[in-house]
């Protein structure tokens, strides 16, 4: 009778730490996302996983990407990088993207403003990660410059964007 209680035990408290971890790792997922509402947009922003040097060397940093959700009006989905080192390019950029280490494909991107943001914009784009686990972006800086890498985590990122649905009114991509 003594073993089956003991057992018992070990079962009940093995059920208590897989609980607890589960939620931890929820926790810490959802912490890696950043939402921020105003302006019309409702956004989740998350930090690459690498870091980029800087032009001087100096510093580091990890690349951006950020989904947002445009609350005023037809729900319209947008999609953008912010670096700190800017793209040469002055209007479109070519952006390879490679989605659960799938085959890379090629879209084209929007430069914004100083060269430091890249969009781009539909739903189709952020329906296609929806289900990813990772993203590796890649682009060029400038003609002699050479790429830019930035490779994301997307764990949370189905929950982030009904988030941001709910926020727009919208139903998800």
């Amino acid at each position: 009778m003594s073993q089956f209680f003991e057992t018992g035990r070990a079962l009940a408290f093995s059920l208590v730490l897989l609980f607890a971890c589960d939620v931890a790792y929820a926790n810490a997922t959802a912490a890696s996302w950043r939402f921020t509402t105003g302006d019309g947009l409702a956004t989740a922003s998350l930090h690459a996983t690498n870091k980029l040097i800087t032009g001087g060397g100096a510093l580091s940093y990890s690349p951006v990407l950020t989904i947002a959700c445009h609350t005023g009006g037809e729900p319209r989905w947008t999609e953008w990088l912010q670096l700190n080192d800017a793209v040469s390019a002055s209007r479109k950029i070519t952006m390879s993207l490679t989605v659960d280490g799938g085959g890379k494909f090629d879209e084209s991107w929007s430069v914004g403003p100083r060269g430091r943001m890249l969009t781009r914009d539909g739903a189709d784009g952020v329906r296609r990660l929806v289900p990813a686990s990772r993203l590796l972006l890649s682009w060029r800086f400038g003609l002699l410059s050479g790429r830019g890498q930035a490779d994301f985590d997307l764990a949370g990122l189905n929950d982030a964007v009904g988030q941001l649905a709910g926020s727009c009114d919208t139903d998800p991509p």
